[in-house]
């Protein structure tokens, strides 16, 4: 059985991915000032958010997370904050209509600034340095300053994490989610693309549907859901010192949230049972994100459940599944069979992104369209296969016009990746490659609703 749960007992388990900070006490102080900060969310939008993913674990509705790697103090603009909210909205109103179904919104934003990182260390000639692990802990540039930890970084990103906030809730329910502006944005992307020709028939469904409630007097005007939206926030539970500054209780239920972000996961590299991150996010009542990779089998999943979720609560756990495209097949099956016979409810949701990760012949770390896009296909196909709900996606993306990942109707190349490569870390799907790739999805999401729709017609006439 578990020992019992504080928000400080992960500090007596195994750890690993942490920085080594320099001073000890400095990080205690500035802990402690964090402490006194005011919450990013509330525990009641974290419920509320818990509600929606048990409607997706039950079929019900889909789940559209996404976002930057990590998030940069540098790039801290309100424009880019507006244009990732922009496209994040139009995928969402093109998943809707083809799901049928309620979008749920999950950013990985106002958060998402620690990254893990494959090696402790970077060694540049002769010099060897301190990984960056994101502007939260330290800083790209490649100088012992910039590489040396810092807790007062923890302290920026909080400020910044409140102010992105602050303009995600205006944004959204200040009109700019508009439903029509929403999807005026999408015809202007589909005239300016190669590719525009085969989504036009779903955009003008979408239009004629648009017209058709506009005509019935259901606008934006006098139906004010239509010109608001719900965007949630979500990152990467990784420095555990942060996440227990924001660790409070809440009065009204008397459990425990983590106030960082509505959405929290657990990282491919950190899922251990018995280790640090597992502890600290069992004890608290946010959603909780398992990230899935190939070495992951089905006994120690269950096991992670069996701590994570022992009430089986719907909603509470996302399993986000990055095997890349050439092992997704052998290695997803397994993982919904085990969960299936062990009963457990869970969303399923597929992140293409971190299994198709490659360095290209002018040394640029990528990601292919081709394979980014074959590794959601064949997670909709095996859960069509399993009679199970894909319940989600999970994206890299940047509402900027990078050139990060290769392909995509821009037919990015190799030659072409110099050419804006912003990321401090992963390479991210641009503008365009994310609206596509939504576009592509809406087939097969419809082809699954149609899988799992019941088949009227071989029905006998009684019923």
């Amino acid at each position: 059985m578990p020992t019992p749960w504080t928000p400080d007992s992960w500090r007596s388990k195994p750890i690993i991915q942490v920085p080594e900070y320099p001073d000890p006490i400095v990080l205690a102080d500035t802990e402690a000032k964090l402490a006194t900060f005011p919450p990013l969310v509330f525990a009641g939008e974290a419920r509320d958010l818990k509600k929606r993913l048990a409607a997706v674990a039950a079929g019900d509705a889909f789940l559209l997370q996404g976002g930057d790697c990590a998030e940069s103090f540098a790039e801290h603009r309100a424009d880019n904050i507006r244009d990732f909210l922009r496209v994040f909205l139009q995928m969402a109103v093109v998943l809707t209509y083809a799901a049928s179904m309620p979008i749920v919104k999950v950013g990985r934003i106002a958060g998402q600034f620690a990254k893990p990182r494959s090696a402790d260390i970077e060694k540049k000639g002769d010099v060897t340095l301190p990984s960056y692990r994101g502007d939260i802990i330290n800083g790209p540039e490649f100088t012992p300053e910039a590489r040396t930890p810092d807790p007062q970084r923890q302290i920026e990103a909080y400020r910044q994490s409140a102010a992105t906030l602050n303009l995600l809730r205006a944004f959204t329910s200040g009109g700019y989610a508009d439903l029509e502006r929403v999807h005026q944005w999408t015809l202007g992307f589909l005239a300016d693309s190669p590719s525009g020709q085969r989504f036009s028939e779903l955009a003008d469904r979408i239009s004629e549907t648009i017209g058709f409630m506009r005509a019935c007097g259901i606008t934006s005007e006098s139906t004010p859901a239509l010109r608001t939206t719900t965007v949630y926030t979500s990152h990467e539970a990784l420095l555990l010192g942060f996440e227990q500054a924001f660790t409070r209780l809440d009065s009204t239920s008397g459990e425990w949230y983590g106030t960082s972000g509505h959405m929290l996961w657990i990282g491919d590299r950190t899922r251990q049972p018995d280790h640090a991150h597992v502890e600290y996010c069992r004890g608290i009542r946010n959603p909780i994100g398992i990230k899935c990779g190939p070495s992951l089998e089905p006994d120690t999943l269950i096991k992670l459940l069996d701590f994570l979720n022992p009430k089986e609560e719907p909603g509470r756990i996302t399993l986000i599944c990055r095997y890349g495209s050439d092992k997704v097949e052998k290695a997803l099956p397994k993982l919904i069979r085990g969960v299936q016979k062990a009963g457990r409810n869970v969303v399923w949701s597929c992140d293409p992104m971190h299994g198709n990760t490659i360095t290209s012949a002018s040394n640029f770390k990528t990601r292919p369209f081709d394979r980014i896009l074959s590794e959601v296909d064949q997670f909709f196909a095996i859960h069509r296969a399993e009679g199970t709900h894909a319940g989600g996606v999970h994206f890299e993306m940047t509402g900027q016009n990078v050139t990060e990942c290769t392909g995509g109707a821009g037919a990015i190349s190799d030659a072409d990746l110099s050419d804006r490569y912003n990321t401090h870390c992963d390479p991210r799907l641009n503008a365009d490659q994310s609206l596509e790739l939504a576009f592509r999805m809406a087939e097969s999401i419809k082809a699954e609703r149609l899988a799992h729709a019941p088949d009227l017609a071989s029905r006998p006439a009684a019923e």
